[in-house]
């Protein structure tokens, strides 16, 4: 069965998972360091076209198969659009054998407790079902910890496995994604009360999720979430490193494997030919890779 495939790819593949899934916020800005600026388009459909255009040329680019990127976070509109004439996920899962996830985040809620939760997802359980439909594994769900405050960590990792449960009920893997800021003063407190609620909360399942972490500040501190039974995969994002510091990071963290955005298109530009642009993401590829096999 083909879930079952995926499954066995995301717990065991070697290889890391890209997010490609920036959002109507973020997507001017990775336009720009794509070198699209925005007076290139005049609306918003113009806007997520380039960007879809952006992610289909990273997706059938040569090397971007499931030998090295086993994973594939898409946006919501990626989902519901075609590469290469199908749709985005099965294309993916078909052609490439990289196992798709829908991010389905709504964005973050005003700070309160040094924690930004997520905002409510409205029409989830219509979401989950058209992810189901389209093949999607699993899912991503993010919100933001500012502050070493052992209240606002309970909170936010309360919420993220509430809503994990919600999609284990419909048959998908949840990626739970509390993200620690990488600026703040009190990380490395905040990574330990982030470690010990998670630890708490794992106890509580009866299905494995998913993990998407910051690097974390000292090496090796999710060793103990990467070993646990409920947890198929703990990926890493790159929280704003450049991507050799990132890369750098994660090779330090055995086990742990990444989930790049922004890292992951540094260096692509619309203005270069496919040559070009396929073997810059070819050696980006073969970088993140590298450090995710460690």
């Amino acid at each position: 069965m083909t879930n079952d495939a995926m499954r066995a790819q995301m717990a065991t593949g070697q290889g890391f998972v890209a997010a490609l899934d920036q959002s109507g916020g973020s997507t001017p800005k990775a336009l720009r360091l794509y070198g699209i600026e925005e007076d290139a388009y005049s609306s918003e459909d113009e806007m997520f076209d380039l960007i879809h255009d952006m992610r289909t040329r990273i997706a059938t680019a040569p090397a971007f198969t499931g030998e090295k990127v086993i994973g594939a976070i898409l946006f919501e509109m990626t989902m519901d659009r075609e590469i290469g004439g199908k749709p985005s996920a099965k294309y993916l899962w078909e052609e490439r054998r990289v196992v798709p996830f829908l991010k389905i985040d709504k964005g973050l809620e005003a700070e309160e407790n040094g924690v930004q939760l997520m905002k409510p997802i409205p029409g989830l359980s219509d979401l989950l079902d058209r992810a189901v439909a389209h093949g999607i594994f699993g899912t991503k769900e993010r919100s933001v910890i500012s502050a070493a405050n052992a209240e606002g960590i309970e909170a936010i990792v309360a919420q993220q496995f509430e809503l994990g449960q919600e999609v284990l009920a419909k048959g998908l893997v949840p990626i739970l994604e509390p993200e620690v800021t990488i600026s703040i003063p009190d990380k490395a407190e905040a990574e330990d009360m982030l470690l010990a609620s998670i630890q708490r909360h794992l106890d509580t399942l009866d299905q494995p999720v998913m993990l998407k972490l910051s690097l974390p500040t000292k090496a090796n501190l999710y060793a103990p979430l990467i070993a646990h039974p409920k947890v198929l995969r703990v990926v890493a994002l790159s929280g704003g490193y450049a991507r050799d510091e990132a890369n750098a990071k994660l090779a330090e963290n055995h086990g742990m494997i990444a989930s790049f955005s922004r890292a992951l298109t540094e260096g692509l530009s619309a203005q270069q030919s496919d040559e070009a642009f396929n073997a810059t993401i070819a050696a980006t590829i073969d970088g993140i890779y590298a450090a995710s096999i460690t």
